[in-house]
């Protein structure tokens, strides 16, 4: 528009400058047409003047948009589920769940007489259960999944406490004589069950005179079942560093005068079981000492029994590295009145004299194990296990256990991660105060899958 304007403009200008060309008509149009050029560019100017100050206005907005401060971000709605692997959000707190299916094939050889169905040590090793004086029978082959286990877990900041819960079952409870002649039923048995607040833990769980960690790795139950110290139980326990102390369930089992190898489970006591640990991690490996201190006490109103007693315990338990991957795990444990916390109450806490009074069933166990890595996925363990009772043969009598034993080498092949299969050969024995024994030969193959 400009350029066309402009260019009329000129024309106007030559036709003015050139005489005689314009007639009085042609000044007329001239100056009606130079009117003309003026109204437009008098209107060219203000639309240049309204952009100017529409592009001043744009820039004082951009600059407002540049200083303004940014927007807090959107707030984002907590999602159910946290990172792959790390469980789910309920509210405050992060649910887990796992465990794993475990099935077991038993070939068995007793040399004092068979278990009847049902009985325990058909599916794991128990040293007290061991037969003796029986007949010699032919290998005994039972098949189970009982030892699958399932786990729940809850972590989370309540009020600023770190607050977390655990609930375990399996299936090792059999129903009544625990038939197998049709569905072999078994019914979910609680493990553990115990929440954590901070420092504390108030539930059922391991007791804190045990150290799990050294355990070996064994294709049945337990494994090293006469050296170590096993029990759950609830209990309330402080953990500070290194150090943690408990107040457990107490409970006290007791061999009747002259009775050998008969039993009473008092449910008498009136004052808690207490433990104290130490337990370091070096880089060489673990190390862990704990002791027990206990009240033993029986009443029997009818025979006019009411004692009490002291019990103690000492046990110190470590694993320590050999090589690149191998171990070494050892624990011994030793004390009085302490039977029914090692090797699955072997022995009684007590025996009760002619006088009706409690004494004390001292007692030493302890096991060694050697774990060696053969290739990436295998790997196998040697297990020797024991434990030797120090019985009052007076009060006792001859049939009260006196030691057990028992050798475990295995062979375990991981194909695929969390996925186990394997084989173990062990052999175990038991002995009587009279020098009689019995012994069992197990072979087990066993697949375990965790989830």
């Amino acid at each position: 528009m400009i350029k066309t304007s402009l260019m009329a403009g000129a024309a106007a200008v030559a036709l003015m400058a050139t005489p005689g060309l314009a007639s009085a008509q042609d000044q007329a149009a001239l100056e009606a047409r130079i009117a003309q050029l003026e109204a437009q560019l008098n209107a060219l100017k203000s639309e240049i003047v309204a952009a100017r100050t529409q592009q001043a206005a744009q820039q004082q907005d951009i600059i407002r948009l540049e200083t303004r401060p940014a927007a807090p971000a959107p707030v984002q709605q907590s999602s159910a589920l946290a990172a792959p692997g790390e469980g789910f959000r309920i509210g405050d707190h992060t649910v887990k769940f796992g465990g794993f299916v475990k099935v077991d094939a038993y070939a068995t050889r007793y040399s004092g007489g068979d278990p009847v169905n049902g009985d325990a040590l058909r599916e794991f090793h128990i040293p007290g259960s061991i037969p003796i004086g029986g007949a010699d029978e032919d290998t005994a082959t039972d098949f189970n999944a009982r030892q699958t286990r399932f786990w729940l877990t809850t972590d989370g900041m309540v009020g600023g406490h770190k607050i977390g819960t655990r609930m375990e079952m399996d299936f090792q409870t059999l129903p009544g004589a625990g038939d197998q002649r049709t569905t072999s039923p078994a019914n979910p048995a609680l493990r553990r069950a115990f929440i954590t607040i901070d420092n504390w833990l108030i539930g059922q769980e391991w007791t804190n005179f045990q150290n799990t960690a050294v355990l070996p790795e064994s294709a049945d139950f337990i494994g090293a079942a006469e050296g170590t110290v096993f029990a759950r139980q609830v209990q309330v326990r402080y953990t500070r560093g290194p150090f943690s102390v408990s107040a457990e369930n107490p409970e006290t089992t007791v061999t009747p005068f002259g009775g050998g190898g008969a039993r009473i489970v008092a449910d008498d006591n009136s004052i808690p079981d207490f433990t104290a640990r130490y337990a370091v991690s070096r880089p060489w490996g673990d190390f862990q000492f704990a002791s027990l201190l206990r009240q033993l006490k029986y009443q029997n109103p009818a025979t006019n029994i009411d004692s009490t007693a002291t019990g103690w315990g000492l046990s110190a338990s470590t694993k320590i590295k050999v090589g690149a991957k191998d171990d070494l795990r050892l624990m011994v444990t030793g004390g009085e009145g302490i039977g029914r916390y090692v090797g699955l109450n072997f022995s009684n806490d007590a025996v009760l004299n002619g006088s009706g009074d409690l004494d004390a069933i001292g007692v030493v166990a302890g096991f060694a194990a050697y774990r060696h890595v053969w290739a990436p996925g295998w790997r196998s363990s040697l297990i020797w296990s024991a434990q030797k009772v120090d019985n009052d043969l007076a009060f006792t009598g001859l049939a009260a256990n006196r030691s057990a034993q028992s050798f475990h080498a295995n062979l375990i092949w991981s194909p695929v991660t969390a996925f186990d299969v394997g084989a173990e050969l062990m052999f175990a024995d038991r002995e009587i105060e009279t020098g009689a024994s019995g012994d069992m030969t197990r072979l087990i193959l066993f697949a375990k899958y965790g989830f």
